[in-house]
């Protein structure tokens, strides 16, 4: 089969980043994305819209809010032991089915007025959880569906697709719904989205596990389970290069998130005197920035010093927080984030493409949520932070430790932990 498809490659001549999309399969599964990012943006912004309708406030949202974020956190390292033991797409289409009928239910609740605030936390609860089994899953199935030579562009596809149809046009189609119409009608727009995909990713082919059980079914569930989480934290703690770049990437989330999410809303509105439009603008321009920097990385060939590039891309892309906390203009601000935007994201494309080449097929369910519960555990912490700590040290100087903070991280981890001997002994297809 792989003579097959670089041969079908050769005789279409697609330009890299399109290449994956000559596999039927991967074109089912990316239009099945698309679809379920897009009903996820316009969902954003219908359910605080339909808190507010029912009249809720700031507290209200936060009690929303905050029980997705603890769904998405509770389950996260089990999804790998089940992404590891359950065929991916049996997972991916489970957790579709579950979004499809949340956000059916609350926009029936909505429809016949009966929404409630316990109601829709509840639901973003139960969403949540979904969302903790889908990343492992879908990270795990890709090496399944498409050749080695293709990942690269894979996961560059879905760099572009998150930013811009999640952060950008289903948002802003969730606004002009909600405008022309009701909350009610765009809650309606995300779940028919959403059975839409569920629909185009039920005809994706079924493929076999990529692990042996073996006897790992035998015994009790509970004790077979925790077994396999330790079997991927042991592999974690032995392999130098998934830990340092995982315990750098936890500093990074934890030095620039809060400042990128809780201090430059005030950094617009109390220091260059704009409003939620210049916000949002700044917004827009992390994700096409964010959507540019995945697109260019999924069209050309991997780094032969990836370990470094992903630590150093990473750690420099903060350094444009000085610029912002020094920034005279929303437009200086926003340019900043664009550059954030696309350094944060040309290494996530390699980053994924690393662990589906170098991590164990029968590990890389559990390597990949490791990977998601490293980069949502601080989160929630670093946006608990932001505001004492800038009202203890300043908002400029917050934001240069987030600008500084990473980048001598990011260079501590490629020295301790030899990252350059290393890529060079395991080159990447």
């Amino acid at each position: 089969m792989s003579e097959q498809i670089q041969t079908d490659v050769r005789r279409t001549r697609l330009p890299r980043a399109l290449t994956p999309f000559r596999h039927p399969a991967y074109r089912r599964l990316g239009l099945a994305l698309t679809l379920n990012v897009f009903a996820q943006g316009v969902w954003a912004v219908a359910i605080v819209w339909e808190v507010i309708r029912i009249g809720g406030g700031p507290s209200e949202l936060s009690v929303v809010t905050v029980a997705g974020a603890v769904g998405l956190l509770v389950p996260a390292l089990l999804g790998g032991v089940v992404a590891d033991r359950i065929p991916q797409k049996r997972i991916l289409v489970g957790v579709a089915m579950v979004e499809t009928a949340c956000m059916g239910i609350v926009a029936l609740l909505s429809w016949t007025d009966l929404t409630e605030i316990w109601h829709l936390a509840v639901i973003a609860f139960t969403t949540g959880v979904a969302m903790a089994f889908y990343y492992p899953a879908y990270t795990a199935w890709l090496p399944a569906l498409v050749p080695a030579e293709d990942l690269l562009a894979v996961n560059g596809f879905e760099g572009v697709v998150r930013p811009t149809i999640g952060n950008a046009i289903g948002p802003g189609v969730g606004g002009v719904v909600v405008g022309a119409a009701t909350s009610s009608a765009a809650l309606g727009v995300a779940a028919a989205s959403n059975l839409a995909g569920l629909a185009i990713l039920t005809l994706v082919p079924l493929t076999a596990l990529r692990r042996d059980l073996g006897t790992a079914n035998s015994g009790n569930a509970i004790t077979s389970a925790l077994s396999d989480v330790r079997e991927g934290f042991a592999y974690m703690m032995r392999t130098p290069w998934l830990l340092a770049t995982l315990l750098a990437a936890s500093i990074l989330v934890l030095a620039v998130m809060g400042p990128m999410e809780v201090l430059i809303p005030f950094l617009v509105k109390d220091k260059l005197g704009g409003g939620p439009d210049d916000h949002a603008i700044v917004i827009a321009a992390f994700g096409i920035g964010g959507a540019l920097g995945a697109l260019v990385m999924g069209s050309l060939r991997l780094p032969r010093r990836y370990l470094t590039f992903i630590n150093l891309m990473w750690g420099v892309g903060c350094l444009p927080f000085i610029v912002i906390a020094m920034a005279p203009s929303v437009w200086v601000v926003a340019g900043a984030a664009a550059v954030i935007g696309a350094t944060f994201s040309a290494p996530m494309v390699v980053w994924g493409t690393l662990l589906q080449q170098r991590v164990p097929p029968e590990l890389l369910g559990r390597v990949s949520s490791l990977d998601f519960f490293v980069s949502i555990s601080l989160m929630p912490v670093s946006m608990a932070l932001a505001g004492p700590v800038s009202a203890a040290i300043g908002m400029t100087t917050t934001f240069v430790v987030a600008a500084i903070v990473p980048i001598v991280v990011s260079v501590s981890a490629i020295l301790l932990a030899r990252l350059p001997q290393d890529e060079l002994a395991n080159p990447l297809t």
